[in-house]
């Protein structure tokens, strides 16, 4: 058996559980037909780049050992499957990818005796599945045979025909009340929709007629009647409203930021505004789904996971929380207090803390080794490119499986802390010195799409082994040259806005004067909205004496 490559969350990352998000595109919703869906993986401290788990035999008997995703803590052995296939970060070589939110639900629920966290099995599922119907087959049969030990979580489960969403939690740990190990249910996308969840339980009614859109366990609403959750018909049976109520939390900092991705896509999305604001008890719910009123392309669900609620009523572009330079970014934690008087902050898809993100594209029509790209990112996606990453990538580049580095090692060579080290020179000085950082990424983002024809129109002419190495190649020589731009970039950022001035440029170079010095210097000072601010605050004490 090959050895495993996976750079895991370092052991001394302090881990408060994962505030992810997922959106998600069907293929007669984008613009080539292509499946699509992102990752946002946000955890405080959270170091981790690109997992690679090699295809392989299995012999008879052989057994895996599962480490906790997010602690490396020794869960326990399962059985292995005869044979596994190459999985590249969360896409694997039949294109099949799997990501997830962590909405929580009772407490009571979770089983420590489980095996399997909600990482390992997406990585397990990613290594045994053809398809997204077969991965829901092998999560949902592992979990049952071994136990679900991570709190209620939605995953998205998509391959290039079909996008699902299927939520799971476990039945706690008590088998006095039941021998059932989890309940979940899974609901096909529609293939014109658009979806997605962010730590919030998203699927509330669903149809238990339609066995070819609709899965779910058979205990899935009888646990829920065992336990006095629930006394109502089937039909009207709601999984999120029984197992993880939308609360204000699960409205306002969660399906916020989904009602922020329907509403710059789709029209109407002014009606569920008091949903998302979460305070209104009777406010109409979200629906699970909407028809975008144009077809998305690979740019415009980059965008979405670029999101800050620009334009919105949550924009966060209208206080003072933000600085003199308007950071659309808040502190950690969420809540805070001020007089015993209890305050929280907006919590928009873009985020800090988000350790790595992608936006995978997942296409039929072409051979499987060309059809799916991890479109990758090692930071808040705001602020990096998204690099190209295809789904038949045998070798993770070395930016995103560094030796050395992890969550307390900085390291030069590696692109998390690269990307990160220009993420935090900017975000203190964000209207300042984010539209260079803009720049340059989006530069690089339409570089990569440039060629991409180019080069899947080669790659089609090889062979299969041919187009392999290819395009491993191809994902590597990306990554080094992105690592290399970032580093560029960071000595740039440096020397153009050194003591919070700007330095001059021309056609990318710094100017001088004609004895050879730099040239003078601009001094931005205030913006206008923040000088009011500061004068309102503190009346005349600035105020300059008359002369």
């Amino acid at each position: 058996m090959k050895k495993t490559i996976c750079v895991l969350a370092s052991l001394f990352a302090f881990t408060v559980g994962n505030a992810c998000t997922n959106f998600i595109v069907g293929k007669k919703a984008s613009k080539d037909g292509s499946v699509i869906c992102t990752y946002n993986a946000d955890d405080y401290g959270m170091f981790m780049g690109l997992c690679h788990y090699p295809a392989a035999k299995h012999g008879k008997g052989e057994m895996r050992k599962v480490y906790d995703w997010d602690t490396n803590k020794y869960h326990g052995e399962i059985a292995e499957a005869a044979e596994t296939y190459n999985v590249i970060g969360n896409i694997n070589e039949w294109q099949v990818t799997i990501a997830e939110t962590t909405f929580g639900g009772r407490e009571e629920m979770v089983d420590t005796t489980g095996i399997l966290d909600y990482g390992s099995l997406i990585y397990i599922a990613l290594q045994r599945s053809k398809s997204a119907r077969e991965a829901i087959s092998v999560m949902t049969t592992l979990v049952e045979k071994y136990g679900y030990n991570s709190e209620g979580e939605s995953f998205t489960i998509c391959d290039p025909n079909e996008a699902w969403i299927m939520e799971m939690m476990g039945c706690a740990s008590d088998r006095k009340l039941s021998k059932e190990r989890t309940v979940w249910v899974a609901v096909k996308i529609p293939d014109e929709a658009i979806s997605g969840h962010a730590n919030q339980s998203r699927i509330s009614r669903f149809d238990m007629s339609d066995k070819q859109n609709v899965l779910y366990s058979k205990n899935v609403v009888a646990y829920a009647r065992k336990m006095g959750w629930y006394d109502g018909k089937d039909a009207d049976f709601s999984f999120c409203n029984t197992y993880a109520f939308p609360d204000f939390s699960g409205r306002r900092i969660c399906d916020a930021r989904v009602w922020s991705f329907f509403n710059k896509y789709a029209d109407g999305m002014d009606r569920y505004v008091a949903w998302a604001e979460g305070s209104q008890s009777d406010a109409e719910p979200m629906p699970l789904w909407v028809i975008p009123k144009a077809k998305l392309s690979v740019a415009d669900v980059e965008s979405a996971m670029r999101d800050h609620y620009e334009g919105t009523p949550f924009s966060l572009d209208g206080d003072i929380g933000g600085g003199i330079w308007q950071m659309p970014y808040r502190p950690t934690p969420l809540y805070f207090q001020v007089d015993g008087k209890k305050y929280f902050n907006e919590r928009p898809t873009s985020t800090q803390q988000t350790s790595f993100s992608f936006v995978s594209q997942m296409r039929s029509w072409l051979p499987r080794e060309i059809g799916g790209v991890l479109w990758f990112g090692n930071d808040d996606g705001n602020m990096v490119p998204y690099t190209p990453v295809y789904c038949c990538t045998t070798v993770s580049p070395r930016p995103y499986n560094t030796p050395n580095a992890d969550a307390l090692n900085f390291s030069m060579d590696n692109a998390y802390w690269v990307q990160n080290w220009v993420s935090n020179m900017v975000y203190p000085r964000y209207s300042l010195m984010f539209p260079t950082l803009q720049q340059k990424r989006d530069s690089l983002d339409q570089s990569y799409f440039n060629v991409q024809k180019e080069v899947e129109d080669k790659a089609l002419q090889m062979s299969e082994t041919e187009r392999v190495k290819y395009l491993t190649s191809y994902t590597s020589r990306k990554a080094d040259e992105m690592l290399s731009t970032w580093k560029d970039l960071a000595f740039h950022l440096i020397v153009k806005y050194n003591d919070m001035i700007i330095k001059p440029e021309e056609n990318g170079q710094f100017t001088r004067t004609p004895e050879g010095l730099g040239s003078k210097v601009v001094r931005p000072g205030y913006s206008e909205k923040f000088a009011r601010e500061l004068i309102r605050q503190t009346g005349d004490k600035f105020v300059l004496p008359a002369q």
